[in-house]
């Protein structure tokens, strides 16, 4: 028991640390909560300090959830399913304790968390994101679609009930994240990604 607690703490922490804030105030004397969107995440990073920096934060970011998921093969003496770790490192990366509770929007470390557990199943979501990119040009609504496609992956493909709840969970983290992008979707002034 007290070894489960403590492997939830530790991924909770894990997922706290703010990849977006350390990239920006270390490497750029930024800190890209007051500018953009004012999100910790691969995203605003982009936006805000540029591709290598972008690159580097979504990476970082991706990796909280695979080392999260990764806990309990690597710490042992638990019995509990790598997913429930996974899903508290989101949970941090939304809620930073190191932030303020200012994070981001849960898809790079939900990405991770699935990139652990079934690697083809990220393969999958991660053309679907990266093919609704090119065809929409909206971050936020790609990472959305992608979630809507886990969904479905998990349920007609995977068919593991654990890997269902965990996935269904994530997308609606996602969804709630971005609620406001939503509605600036809607009103048309959700801002495209540039192509060079």
């Amino acid at each position: 028991m007290a070894e489960t607690v403590l492997l939830c703490v530790l991924a909770y922490l894990l997922g706290s640390i703010p990849s977006g804030l350390i990239v920006g105030k270390v490497f750029y004397k930024k800190d890209i909560r007051q500018f953009g969107s004012g999100n910790l995440g691969g995203t605003n990073t982009f936006r805000t300090l540029g591709v290598k920096a972008g690159i580097a934060v979504t990476l970082a970011d991706i990796l909280k959830g695979t080392l999260a998921a990764s806990l309990p093969v690597l710490i042992g003496g638990t019995d509990l399913h790598p997913l429930i770790p996974g899903m508290i490192a989101v949970i941090g990366h939304m809620y930073p304790i190191f932030a303020g509770f200012r994070g981001g929007k849960a898809v790079a470390t939900s990405g991770g968390v699935l990139l652990f557990y079934v690697p083809i199943m990220f393969l999958v979501i991660l053309t679907v994101f990266l093919l609704s990119l090119f065809l929409t040009k909206y971050v936020s609504l790609s990472s959305m679609i992608a979630g809507v496609a886990a969904v479905m992956y998990a349920l007609f493909v995977e068919q593991d009930v654990p890997l269902i709840v965990i996935v269904i969970i994530l997308a609606t983290f996602v969804f709630y994240r971005h609620r406001a992008n939503i509605k600036r979707i809607i009103n048309k002034t959700e801002p495209k990604i540039k192509w060079l």
